[in-house]
């Protein structure tokens, strides 16, 4: 498994480390398992019918038959604009959310389908990217092969386990492990030294829980985990019975208890989002001091980096500490049964249809409250992008990008960049020494728009038809093994994170950089035949949101090289945390399922790239505009457009189980409160649309956080 995505994207990675919870991104993907590949915040139609609307629509790029007139904008934007279209959608059946990230993954998915069935069909020349291709996805959509080698695949992964009897063999198990992308209570990540950007090192971080966080497993006064619980150990027990596993149902309880233990030595996820209480470094003696009964040289050597460093970063040294002391409580024989456990689930939507189901059954429907399955073939398309993503994204970009597409972006971040620019040099809270700093990084920043400039290569990996288990096996080793083979290694700065067919973006502090895959610059995201203000108001929005990044809450902590250094005065660390703290209270308030609230400090960072991308985007358009008067069309000012473009982006419903998972686990917040949240704040938006005291979504001068 490669390293989880570091700092802020659009919509994040499922992940419980805080290595993952750096990476910010736009919106965030639901990946456990059979749930839906869609944003945990996320729209219903015929992709292919909207996307030919959109293209069909000129001037000013509002789906206006979306609207709902009977909502005033001043009182619920959110469905002033996208009210229609909340009332007469259903999320699809194999969705546990849907909305316009959606449409835009669904466009892209039948465009990536045809290619992959393309050479799915060629049975190309062995070692080429379209054998690679067409093969993976062969061996995944063959069910028949699959049914007739059942669990047996498993057979070697399983003796390993099965032949463990010390707490060394433990410790190279859960280093083994982590090579295939099964996670274990130990995980690594590859990537840059927070304090020295120049530099890879191997960070240790908590893990080996199944369930989206560990409110789950320690929340026992909330009905519906109590009830998630209790299915958990039911299909634990199905699952292991399906194996041949004769103790299924003694054994299930285990896995469970032995899952709430790791929980509750765990951070908790706001815990996690502090770069500085994680950043940790000890050397190699010094980690072994601080769990001397853990065998650190046994799992440094299956997992690779043995030898290759001379000191780590602990992420959570109290967990590494907790783990010590529990897996020496903990029989080994109770170690097999949860590694047994760990391996089969890991695997299972890859297995016999009955283990297909199944999962699906527990992630899907009771974790996430979706009805079906995606069909096979989407789900074959996940694979190959996740798998060999590259191969795959080389081929979607000579087919699906448009050279101009990236120069009228080029053109966007250019006017966002001024924008943030003329908002830095002119903030009335920030004092001048702060201010020459937050300069300095911005004109670091790097873009990256589209692809990358070196394609990943793929051609020591082995795929065959007839083996999907190992060819699954065998592409988390190279991605483990591409991560490892960093260490002592210059830092290369052209890597991406994302794939260009990914229908997102991401901002990472450590590299100080935003970077806009290919796949997002479509409608509603780009609208290529529409007036500016829509696309401020959209794609703006999102280049400043990812900009942002650099400046929230955790990536004001880092430099413009990349390093975790404070470059902020006393007094303006005052000013900013005072502002935070006011924010956090505006969405703490909010509530999108009865009982369960917005987590305000949890979504801080993506609330305040929000909040500051809208500002500093509709800064951006007001100086496009060159002091002239925006033009009105289709009965809409220029601004009004900008801000009707961005409730656009966020149109979307989810099912309840699928927005308590999200509040619980996930840094961004839910759809209308990406569109709410904001739009308050902003002067802009009082002026486009006259908000006056008494309207639902005033708020008093004094009370608004405008940050950047």
């Amino acid at each position: 498994m490669s390293s989880p995505l570091r700092g802020s994207a659009l919509v994040s990675l499922k992940s419980s480390t805080t290595a993952a919870l750096l990476l910010s991104a736009l919106v965030s993907a639901v990946v456990s398992g059979h749930a839906s590949a869609a944003p945990a915040n996320a729209i219903a139609e015929n992709a292919s019918g909207a996307a030919s609307r959109h293209t069909a629509t000129l001037g000013s790029g509002i789906d206006r038959q979306y609207f709902d007139h009977a909502v005033r904008p001043q009182d619920d934007f959110f469905r002033a604009v996208n009210g229609a279209w909340l009332s007469t959608t259903q999320i699809p059946a194999d969705r546990s959310s849907f909305g316009s990230f959606n449409i835009v993954r669904d466009t892209t998915e039948e465009q990536l389908h045809t290619i992959i069935e393309a050479d799915a069909s060629t049975h190309a020349a062995a070692g080429t990217s379209t054998q690679r291709i067409g093969d993976l996805y062969a061996s995944f959509m063959d069910e028949a092969t699959i049914e007739k080698l059942g669990i047996h695949p498993l057979d070697a992964e399983l003796a390993r386990i099965d032949a463990m009897r010390t707490p060394t063999d433990v410790a190279s198990e859960f280093g083994h492990l982590s090579t295939l992308g099964i996670g274990t209570p130990v995980h690594i990540d590859i990537h840059q030294d927070n304090r020295d950007a120049t530099r890879y090192i191997v960070d240790i971080q908590q893990g080996g829980t199944s369930l989206p966080d560990r409110d789950y497993y320690l929340q026992l006064d909330d009905k519906r985990f109590t009830d998630v619980r209790a299915k958990y150990v039911a299909y634990i027990e199905h699952l292991m019975t399906l194996s041949g596993d004769a103790n299924a149902a003694a054994e299930a309880p285990k896995v469970l208890a032995f899952e709430t233990a790791l929980a509750k030595i765990q951070w908790d996820k706001v815990t996690l989002r502090d770069p500085v209480k994680a950043y940790n470094k000890v050397s190699m003696a010094e980690l072994a001091k601080l769990s001397p009964s853990f065998d650190w040289p046994a799992y440094a050597d299956a997992a690779g980096f043995a030898g290759k460093v001379d000191s780590v970063i602990v992420g959570q040294p109290t967990y590494v500490s907790a783990l010590d002391a529990l897996l020496t409580q903990t029989p080994v024989n109770d170690i097999k049964v949860y590694l047994r456990w760990k391996l089969i689930n890991g695997f299972a939507g890859s297995l016999p249809k009955a283990f297909d189901q199944a999962h699906f059954a527990f992630y899907g429907t009771v974790i996430q409250g979706q009805p079906e399955d995606r069909a096979r073939w989407k789900r074959g398309v996940s694979l190959v992008s996740g798998s060999i993503g590259e191969d795959l994204g080389q081929a979607y970009v000579a087919q699906y990008f448009p050279p101009e597409r990236k120069a009228r972006l080029d053109a966007l971040v250019t006017n966002l960049l001024a924008a943030y620019r003329h908002s830095m040099s002119t903030l009335t809270w920030m004092g001048p020494e702060t201010r020459k700093q937050a300069l300095a990084k911005l004109g670091k920043l790097t873009v990256k728009i589209g692809y990358p400039s070196k394609w990943r290569d793929y051609s020591s990996i082995v795929i065959r038809r007839d083996d999907l288990i190992g060819n699954i096996m065998r592409t988390s080793a190279f991605a483990h093994a591409y991560d490892i083979n960093k260490l002592g290694k210059p830092v290369d700065r052209t890597e991406w994170q994302m794939t260009p067919q990914t229908v997102n973006a991401y901002y990472d502090p450590e590299k100080n950089e935003i970077v806009f895959p290919a796949a997002i610059m479509q409608p509603p995201f780009f609208h290529a035949d529409a007036d500016d203000a829509v696309n401020y108001g959209a794609i703006g929005a999102v280049i400043g949101h990812e900009i942002s990044h650099g400046f929230d809450d955790q990536g004001a902590q880092y430099d413009g090289d990349g390093n975790l250094r404070d470059w902020w005065t006393p007094e303006d660390h005052k000013q900013f945390e005072a502002m935070t703290h006011r924010l956090v209270a505006q969405y703490d308030a909010f509530s999108p399922v009865e009982g369960y609230h917005v987590n305000g400090s949890l979504t801080l960072g993506e609330n305040i790239a929000d909040n500051s991308g809208l500002a500093v985007a509709y800064k951006a358009y007001e100086l496009s505009l060159h002091d002239k008067p925006s033009p009105v069309i289709d009965g809409m000012t220029g601004e009004q457009r900008f801000y009707y473009g961005f409730a656009q982006v966020w149109r979307g419903k989810s099912r309840d189980a699928a927005v308590i998972a999200q509040i619980k686990s996930d840094p961004h917040s839910p759809f209308e409160f990406r569109v709410e949240g904001p739009v308050r704040n902003q002067p802009g938006f009082y002026n486009a649309f006259g908000v006056k005291p008494g309207d639902a979504l005033y708020l008093a001068p004094k009370d608004r956080v405008i940050m950047w």
